[in-house]
């Protein structure tokens, strides 16, 4: 495999798995970087094996993180937009300016979606809200800094988001803003969910019935918040959401290695005791109050006609196109 996957490439592939590189968007857009340094690496001599080479990269690519439907919607993004070229002719050296063009393309627009997201969020912050957030989302930060700048004053819950801490990441980035910020374990976001005005969290996939995977966690916080009546918002780029889950298809949920909870030495001293580690769960719409997107606001019900607009009718024909990249 490595044969035409530059080094460069091995490591971003390396980074994504090993979580040094984290969260949906920045995964797409690191793996967009990743398919424009396989173009500029790539020696093809022929249109077809340039595309061989891509969609190679593309498998290495996928097999790092299961559940973030960014990182394979990112790949299709671009993909789409250089085999449709190859079909009308185009030679190598076009294909490779359409690559760099649209890979850089994608990193842009998601960014702006961040932006774009914040900016909508912020109109839903109200001064004295108290906030919780779960793990460390873009664009869930970048509603509340996005608030806090249009000078909105309000303080955040931040849970552990164990086993990998992620909530760490998002304490310091709220307190280097000033932002009054209250770490606390995750089990006990039922016991301060009363005084909780809003949850807020990202998410890694959306699923056509509005279903959100997130951080594992989440769907607990989100049945907490529902039995206490506190408002739970969804920030999400639309990229996030699944085409597949239209003809029925599973947004696979990742099993990280069991030594993030427990040192296997450790684990051994128990006799026939063994670890599950799920990275994400899923939260059923019912439970969540809204979705914000670059594009709007949207309930949960909203989540098809999102696909719909964002990837065309969803036929199993259609799908097909979507799933084989996975294969």
């Amino acid at each position: 495999m490595t044969r035409t996957i530059p080094h460069e490439v091995v490591k971003i592939g390396q980074d994504i798995k090993s979580m040094k590189v984290r969260g949906a968007g920045r995964i797409a857009r690191t793996a967009a970087r990743g398919l424009l340094i396989a173009s500029r690496a790539s020696k093809a001599a022929s249109a077809d094996k340039f595309l061989n080479e891509l969609n190679e990269v593309s498998s290495f690519l996928l097999k790092t993180r299961p559940t973030a439907v960014s990182l394979p919607n990112g790949l299709r993004y671009i993909l789409k937009r250089v085999s449709e070229a190859k079909e009308k002719g185009l030679d190598v050296d076009q294909l490779k300016s359409i690559t760099a063009k649209t890979a850089l393309e994608f990193i842009k627009n998601s960014k702006d979606a961040v932006r774009q997201i914040g900016e909508i969020g912020a109109h839903r912050i109200n001064d004295g809200d108290v906030i919780l957030t779960h793990c460390n989302s873009d664009t869930a930060l970048t509603i509340l800094t996005t608030a806090w700048d249009y000078g909105k004053k309000f303080r955040v819950y931040v849970t552990e988001t164990r086993p990998r801490f992620q909530g760490l990441i998002s304490m310091k980035i709220l307190g280097e803003r000033g932002i009054p910020v209250t770490l606390i374990i995750d089990s006990a976001a039922r016991y301060f969910m009363n005084e909780i005005d809003k949850v807020i969290v990202g998410a890694d996939a959306i699923a056509a019935n509005g279903a959100v995977i997130n951080k594992i966690g989440t769907s607990l916080i989100a049945l907490a918040a529902k039995e206490a009546r506190t408002l739970f918002f969804v920030a999400a780029e639309t990229y996030k959401f699944s085409p597949e889950t239209v003809i029925g298809a599973l947004v696979k949920i990742e099993e990280r290695d069991p030594s993030e909870v427990i040192p296997l030495s450790k684990l051994r001293k128990y006799k026939d005791a063994s670890v599950k580690n799920p990275s994400f769960d899923v939260t059923p719409a019912e439970y969540i109050d809204l979705i914000i997107t670059e594009k709007g606001i949207i309930p949960p019900s909203a989540a098809f006609t999102i696909i719909q607009q964002e990837f065309g009718p969803i036929t199993r024909a259609a799908a097909s196109a979507y799933i084989s990249i996975e294969e």
